[in-house]
């Protein structure tokens, strides 16, 4: 199999030990624990724990698309010092609400986000970070990209807006003194990971555009039952 497509079925979880029932029912809700950030809900009509600070928590953790647009809203005014962690959250509470596209966008804003920032900063004292990053990620990954990939021209777009926002929105995390950095210029360390995190995106898009890869990525996940499980309207 080649490299690509399995780095991609990886990361819309078709890959994971799934055997498909019977009937393959709609996933409509993210249930994933990444402790202290986010705890889902035993139900779906339930109340999620959320830890990403305040004015976020409250937000997030509502049921009301309207309160976690408004919390999308806050980041949107004021990005600078957002931590990919609270962009998880909104990603999964998005998806919780029904605004897929809207979590799609923001996984991959807090994805990039945090790669270009382990490009320009020491990761040590941030393993934390790295690791709740690491979790969501894994967790929400593959229910995030299985409805992603749905559509892969819209997926193509969607990730490649979000590295748009990344460059645009720069982390300034990346520029504290008390945060160590690695050899070489800040500035220039961002631009070349940004320039990374495009070049990911553009050859992601370039495989897919090739028809014999987009047909075995759909055979994979027709086997998976993803359409079922991820494309329902």
């Amino acid at each position: 199999m080649p490299v690509l497509l399995r780095g991609l079925l990886i990361l819309s979880g078709l890959l994971a030990l799934h055997t498909p029932a019977a009937a393959a029912e709609p996933v409509r809700h993210i249930g994933i624990y990444v402790q202290p950030f986010y705890a889902a809900a035993e139900t779906p009509t339930g109340k999620p724990h959320v830890a990403v600070g305040d004015p976020f928590d409250a937000l997030l953790a509502s049921n009301s698309p309207e309160d976690v647009l408004r919390a999308r809203d806050l980041i949107v005014q004021d990005p600078k010092m957002i931590t990919p962690m609270t962009m998880m959250v909104l990603a999964i509470r998005l998806y919780d609400v029904g605004l897929r596209d809207d979590a799609v966008f923001w996984f991959y804003v807090a994805k990039d986000r945090f790669a270009v920032m382990s490009e320009v900063l020491e990761m040590e004292p941030l393993a934390g970070a790295a690791d709740a990053v690491g979790s969501f990620a894994t967790l929400a990954g593959p229910i995030i990209n299985g409805y992603a990939f749905c559509d892969l021209a819209n997926q193509a777009g969607l990730h490649t807006k979000a590295v748009d926002w990344v460059e645009k929105n720069p982390y300034q995390v990346m520029f504290m003194e008390r945060f160590a950095a690695l050899p070489g210029d800040r500035n220039e360390s961002v631009k070349r990971a940004v320039a990374n995190a495009r070049e990911r995106a553009t050859k992601e898009r370039a495989y897919l555009a090739d028809t014999k890869n987009a047909a075995a990525l759909n055979a994979v996940r027709k086997a998976d039952d993803a359409d079922a499980r991820f494309c329902w309207k």
